[in-house]
């Protein structure tokens, strides 16, 4: 929204604003585009214009979906088949340019992401932790335990008992 808001107030036409990306309805003038830059950066935000740095935020925003704003349990894990089907490129290639650009994997990211949606549910004392693990598809609630302490230094129990311990933002992860 805040993008979109900033589009209208340059008059700036664009055909669609979705998390990382604009479809411009035509191409902006070089006045326009760092005027745009401009007050997205005024605001936090960060505009991309190598495609590389695209692809990265487009893989990561897929993650983030999956994980954060997903419907079906069972994709989550899946990304050698999921990847490929909505960004269009080999799992191979996006992996290794993922893991160049950002010196991690793209399943660590994942983990990651699953880690921080799992604070989030055991925050909100929701779920137990074998429904969590299973809506974050873990083959088990003792394999999500194990990779929720190697990220966090607690058990799932030990970090729902100490409400104090905060989340990172989904963007920092």
């Amino acid at each position: 929204m805040a993008v979109q808001d900033v589009l209208n107030e340059l008059s700036i036409q664009y055909v669609e604003v979705k998390l990382g990306y604009v479809n411009f309805a035509k191409n902006l003038t070089d006045l326009e585009f760092s005027e745009f830059k401009r007050k997205l950066e005024d605001l936090g935000f960060e505009l991309l214009n190598d495609k590389r740095m695209e692809l990265i935020e487009q893989i990561k925003n897929e993650i983030i979906k999956l994980v954060h704003h997903h419907e079906k349990d069972e994709q989550i894990g899946n990304l050698t088949q999921y990847l490929p089907h909505v960004i269009g490129q080999s799992y191979t290639s996006l992996s290794k340019l993922f893991s160049e650009v950002e010196g991690t994997t793209i399943e660590k990211y994942l983990i990651l992401q699953k880690v921080e949606k799992a604070k989030e549910l055991l925050f909100y004392e929701e779920l137990n932790i074998s429904e969590i693990a299973y809506q974050l598809n873990y083959s088990s609630s003792q394999h999500f335990s194990r990779q929720f302490k190697s990220i966090t230094g607690l058990t799932p129990s030990e970090y729902s008992k100490n409400k104090e311990i905060g989340r990172n933002p989904i963007s920092e992860v």
